[in-house]
């Protein structure tokens, strides 16, 4: 699923700079575009976007429009509200903006950006929404939209990732998916696909609704199901209060516990590699390809469950889980030249496997709940990230539990089967845990294993009856758990030529097969959204009629209607 765009290098875009490399990391104190605060168990996520704080010059982010910088601020609130605050159960989005509540993505960027980054920003602004859904279904944090002004494209797609939406009904406010009879576009961040799978809205209806350039208000929105509630001017505040108060009751969030603080990562770049604490990036860019190297934990699991809380974010799963994640961002964004990411992995697999067991005995701690949940995000985003991926289990891995999922998440692995020559590091083996069979899902709703085996149910179980065993190669490949198991004498050669290869093939084919051949078994909302982003949205936002000087993202706003070619394709 497209993740190639280069945005601090897009040829057509004036408004980008050779120089700018987007970094995910922010915090409330630097905020521009969000004011985050709470109080109890309620906390506030106000909108109130700074014109003059676009991510690149040319455009002013006018009504609560947004760009990539607005949403990184967005993922940064969702991740700490769950970090930071175990005592907010209800968070109330609204805006600071009179009349409006958000306009969408900024138009003007959409007609200047490249294609490349349009797709990854549709991409990371769907894989935040998702977190705030999942914040909902999973950690009993749960998200109020109060709309106290017009909801328009993007901002309506914001606004339905909420558990509960209530639109004021002072007979100018209202909700519209606008994208089509204005910019000949869809909307991007699953609009279409949560109206009718989440909302339920009837087909001929949705139909209306998103060809309606000025939307839908008042007692007709809530009759469609658009939005849950629709209140008078005089009584929002007073019923956004109750709604909240009534939300934070369902919730089995913690009163009294204190959150985990999530400090700026310990980072080191250059021009050819990335260093955490945790995990080192290595790029080889002659052959276009770049080495996740993960780093077991140097200690053993904390003693007792207060120990992991006072270790804070530098818990090694909650540490390297943030890595891995800023990591994949920054792949994605800033190295788009990149097409194979390569896992391996060193340590003592004892101390990866003392953690894993840690975290199933504590699951249910807020906490620890998180974290694993912050590993189920993501592997996600590694699951859809439009890259080759391989693993290699060498000497000295340590793929047990939890880094045994990465086994499972890329397109194939390699393990070594027996010792180098001349190296006495003993064989690799790798190690399954629970954490393989249920808590971390795929976007289909199945797990790796059972997505891998959707054919053959008897090998997820015949992997599981292994779990807390050493696997050699010989026993992870006859249980499925590896795709091939190379000797030493073939081993170089092996990895040489499938890397050679697999740079060989055209990196839009790969996209689609890879994209295709993950997401086996059943269609859910999400591989509905993110499936429907590469094969339609990719396809829609190259089209002329949206793009080409006279198409409708380039002419909106002049007065020029869009001249479109009428053929069906």
């Amino acid at each position: 699923m497209p993740d190639s765009g280069k945005i601090h290098n897009v040829s057509e875009l004036p408004i980008a700079t050779d120089s700018l490399q987007l970094d995910f990391q922010t915090h409330p104190d630097r905020y521009r575009h969000w004011k985050l605060t709470s109080s109890g168990a309620i906390a506030r996520l106000d909108m109130d976007v700074d014109e003059n704080g676009a991510m690149f010059p040319g455009y002013e982010l006018k009504l609560n429009s947004y760009d990539i910088g607005v949403d990184i601020e967005l993922y940064d609130a969702i991740q700490r509200l769950r970090f930071e605050h175990p005592e907010v159960k209800t968070v109330v989005v609204s805006s600071n903006k009179p009349t409006m509540f958000c306009a969408g993505a900024n138009i003007r960027m959409l007609a200047g950006a490249s294609h490349g980054h349009k797709v990854n920003f549709c991409k990371f602004t769907n894989e935040t929404r998702n977190a705030i859904e999942d914040a909902g279904e999973f950690s009993g944090q749960r998200y109020l939209c109060a709309l106290s002004g017009t909801a328009a494209g993007g901002g309506y797609e914001l606004a339905l990732a909420m558990d509960y939406l209530i639109l004021i009904d002072d007979g100018n406010a209202a909700v519209s998916l606008p994208e089509i009879p204005l910019l000949a576009v869809l909307p991007g961040t699953g609009g279409l696909t949560r109206i009718v799978d989440k909302r339920k809205v009837r087909r001929d209806l949705a139909d209306v609704f998103c060809t309606v350039e000025e939307g839908v208000k008042g007692r007709r929105a809530v009759d469609w199901r658009l939005v849950d509630e629709t209140v008078p001017g005089s009584q929002f505040v007073q019923r956004v209060a109750e709604r909240a108060e009534e939300m934070s009751r369902m919730s089995d969030r913690p009163d009294t516990a204190g959150g985990v603080q999530l400090t700026r990562l310990s980072r080191t770049i250059e021009a050819d590699s990335i260093e955490y604490d945790w995990l080192g990036l290595s790029i080889d860019r002659t052959n276009r390809n770049v080495t996740l190297h993960i780093r077991a934990p140097d200690s053993e699991a904390p003693d007792s469950l207060e120990h992991a809380i006072a270790l804070g974010d530098r818990f090694w799963p909650l540490a390297l889980a943030r890595q891995l994640d800023d990591a994949l961002l920054h792949l994605r964004f800033n190295e788009p030249d990149i097409g194979t990411i390569i896992i391996t992995s060193a340590g003592a697999a004892g101390t990866v496997k003392g953690h894993d067991a840690f975290l199933q005995r504590h699951r249910d701690n807020w906490l620890i709940r998180e974290i694993v949940l912050y590993w189920k995000r993501t592997l996600k985003r590694l699951d859809l990230t439009s890259r080759t991926s391989f693993a290699l289990v060498e000497p000295g891995s340590c793929f047990a539990g939890l880094l045994a999922e990465l086994l499972f998440a890329v397109d194939r692995s390699y393990m070594l089967e027996g010792q180098f020559e001349d190296d006495d590091t003993p064989a690799p083996t790798i190690m399954l845990s629970e954490n393989n069979f249920g808590p971390l899902p795929m976007s289909n709703g199945l797990t790796r294993l059972e997505t891998r085996f959707l054919g053959e149910p008897g090998s997820v179980a015949g992997a599981r009856d292994h779990i807390g065993r050493e696997l050699d190669a010989a026993l992870a490949a006859e249980l499925g758990l590896v795709t091939f198991t190379p000797d030493d004498i073939d081993w170089e050669d092996e990895i040489r030529m499938l890397l050679e290869e697999r740079a060989s093939f055209s990196p839009d084919a790969l996209v689609g097969m890879e994209a295709n051949l993950r997401f086996a078994g059943p269609e859910t909302m999400e591989t509905k959204i993110f499936g429907r982003l590469t094969a339609w949205q990719n396809w829609i936002f190259q089209r002329p009629n949206a793009v080409s000087d006279a198409g409708a993202l380039r002419r909106y706003g002049t007065g020029l209607r869009p001249e479109y070619d009428k053929d069906r394709v």
